[in-house]
């Protein structure tokens, strides 16, 4: 069991080499890594992959079913990321009546996509049905929520950050990946606020996902019911948030 400072440092500190290591590969082109944000600033994408890999290495360890939805959280954002540029609908409303319409948008495969590795890591990191299904709503509702306020520089690393270090009182696991969420946060929350780089939906969903799986691992039934009543509300709220994003133009990241 590594310690909740020494899980901050280390994964602060791989998070870091991961950013340096994809700007050195690059692979694919730098064009494929780089996105103009509201401002016309070039911003870079290398914080998202490197985020979530870290993450998800640090809710594996808590439980292969976490590191899973952490992953497949990471991997539906990085989709959207690649996929849903020129698309500027945002939030569950916009892709929700696309799909009413037959079209289905990436935003879409995203959502059910996360919603459903929330679910089925729910399944194995629960024993009663109950509770099976809170977890699936903690997990999938932290990921959607950090990607729905993720409208501004350092508004999803920071919302990582400021409900992160509350769990890291706990003890055990719970704290562990707490730590190593906040840390990998952290790690990129400079860059993200100096409009140098910036999450994408793959770093949001991923570390809002690791949340979600810190809060699992820490509680109860009633602790379940509280944080997903919690994560629902704000991811409703974030819905209506991310309209504001609805204005950029086509193609413009935040």
């Amino acid at each position: 069991m590594i310690s909740r400072p020494a899980s901050l440092a280390l994964a602060a500190a791989v998070t870091r080499t991961a950013v340096t290591a994809l700007r050195a590969k690059a692979s694919g082109g730098r064009d494929r890594w780089e996105r103009k944000n509201y401002a016309g600033r070039t911003v870079e994408l290398y914080a998202g992959p490197a985020s979530a890999a870290v993450v998800a290495l640090a809710a594996a360890r808590v439980h292969p079913a976490a590191g899973f939805a952490v992953a497949a959280a990471g991997s539906c954002g990085a989709y959207d990321d690649v996929a849903g540029v020129g698309d500027s609908r945002r939030g569950f409303r916009a892709h929700l009546s696309a799909l009413r319409d037959g079209e289905v948008t990436s935003g879409a495969v995203k959502l059910f996509g996360v919603s459903a590795a929330g679910l089925v890591a729910g399944a194995f990191l629960k024993e009663r049905i109950v509770d099976k299904v809170l977890a699936g709503v903690v997990i999938a509702g932290a990921a959607h929520f950090v990607n729905l306020v993720d409208v501004a520089p350092g508004r999803a690393a920071g919302a990582v950050v400021a409900l992160g270090v509350p769990g890291m009182v706990r003890k055990g696991p719970a704290g562990e990946l707490a730590a190593a969420t906040v840390g990998a946060a952290g790690a990129v929350l400079p860059d993200d606020l100096g409009e140098r780089a910036m999450l994408g939906d793959t770093g949001a969903h991923a570390l809002g996902a690791a949340l979600g799986a810190a809060v699992v691992a820490g509680n109860g039934r009633a602790g379940l019911v509280a944080h997903a009543a919690a994560v629902v509300a704000a991811a409703v709220y974030g819905d209506r948030v991310s309209e504001v994003a609805r204005a950029l133009p086509p193609g413009v990241s935040r």
